[in-house]
């Protein structure tokens, strides 16, 4: 039986140097064939194996060794770079769970100041409810009243015309008994009406003063709040008055209330009249260089187009102010009136128009307290 056939293939790689006769040839790389051998037998096979050689078996080793050293720096560096972004990881999850904190925390702030803010402007709301739905009462009583009375006394007169026509036809048919009866009792159901008028009178009359009652009462309490407010008095001490409330600044014969909120608080025109309207006042109308003068430098922090909202505003092609009267000194603003515009009193730099439903903040005024 023949034995298989196995192939040995064997490759060198050497340098041959040649002699200095040959010194400027070229170093050649000689690639030892591929030396191909039948195998017949096991002894031959193994007597024929190829041996290593010593120089290729220790430049192998060398490179196993850089290849190695290589594999291990590359591990090294694939790990640092895996912690260094693991590390920065942690870093922007830290600050992120932080950021989203504080924003929870603003969040609620915001959210409790805006509650806070809507219960105040719903308590405000119903005051000015209560305050004109007492008044429409008072002025339909006092229309009734009227009414009533002129009904009264439409009715007295016509009560006295019956008595007399009474008494005449009395006298002139002293003889008609069935004629004076009728008369009689036309008499008593005018009377019985009379009764009935008088009791609606008297009931009117009472309501009416309970009415006017009610009235002094609130006007005592506002009379009360007045002297409270302007009067102050402290513990154990007399009442000491002033000309203006805590908080307003006093000029001439007025007080200034000079209203500067942060951006959140400033309001537009109209919200900001209605603001001093609350508090028994309106927007400053400016009469004179003086008191144009004193606004000026209460406009704490103004500049551009940002300023205090003051009581003038272009109607009709005109500015006018809060209390209906023409702006006669044009010079003290140089823009032309239109429609939508409001003016703004600016530090250092004079009145300027701006839109009405611009944001701004306020000057409130009102009389003084004359002592």
């Amino acid at each position: 039986m023949a034995e298989e056939e196995v192939s040995y293939a064997s490759v060198v790689f050497k340098t041959n140097k040649r002699s200095p006769p040959e010194a400027n040839k070229e170093e050649e790389t000689v690639y030892s064939d591929v030396k191909v051998r039948s195998k017949t037998t096991e002894k031959t096979a193994d007597t024929n194996r190829l041996l290593p050689d010593k120089k290729t078996n220790s430049r192998g080793r060398c490179y196993q060794q850089v290849a190695c050293c290589l594999g291990i720096l590359c591990v090294i560096l694939l790990l640092g770079i895996i912690a260094v972004c693991v590390y920065k990881n942690q870093n922007l999850t830290s600050q992120k769970m932080k950021l989203e904190s504080q924003r929870k925390n603003l969040t609620e702030q915001i959210r409790n100041m805006e509650t806070k803010w809507n219960e105040l402007n719903v308590s405000r709301a119903q005051w000015s409810i209560d305050g004109n739905n007492l008044t429409v009462q008072l002025d339909n009583l006092t229309q009734a009243y009227t009414v009533l009375k002129s009904n009264i006394t439409n009715l007295s007169a016509e009560n006295q015309n019956l008595t007399s026509q009474n008494t005449k036809l009395s006298a002139e048919n002293q003889n008609v008994t069935t004629q004076n009866a009728k008369l009689t009792a036309e008499n008593q159901n005018l009377t019985s009406q009379k009764m009935k008028l008088e009791s609606q009178r008297k009931n009117l009359t009472e309501q009416i003063r309970n009415m006017e009652t009610k009235w002094n009462e609130l006007n005592v309490s506002r009379a009360q709040w007045s002297i409270d407010a302007y009067c102050p008095k402290p513990q154990n001490q007399n009442r000491q008055c002033k000309a203006c409330q805590d908080g307003w600044s006093p000029s001439q014969s007025s007080c200034y209330g000079i209203n500067d909120p942060d951006d959140s608080g400033q309001k537009t025109w109209e919200e900001a009249r209605e603001n001093c309207r609350g508090k028994i006042s309106d927007l400053v109308v400016i009469a004179d260089q003086t008191e144009k003068t004193f606004i000026s430098n209460k406009s704490w922090g103004s500049s551009g187009t940002s300023g205090y909202w003051i009581g003038l505003r272009a109607e009709d092609g005109k500015w006018k102010w809060v209390n209906g009267s023409v702006l006669t000194e044009n010079s003290w603003i140089q823009q032309p009136a239109t429609n939508g515009q409001c003016v703004i009193s600016v530090q250092k730099e004079g009145w300027k128009s701006v839109s009405c439903g611009a944001r701004n903040r306020w000057i409130c005024k009102k009389k003084a307290l004359s002592l």
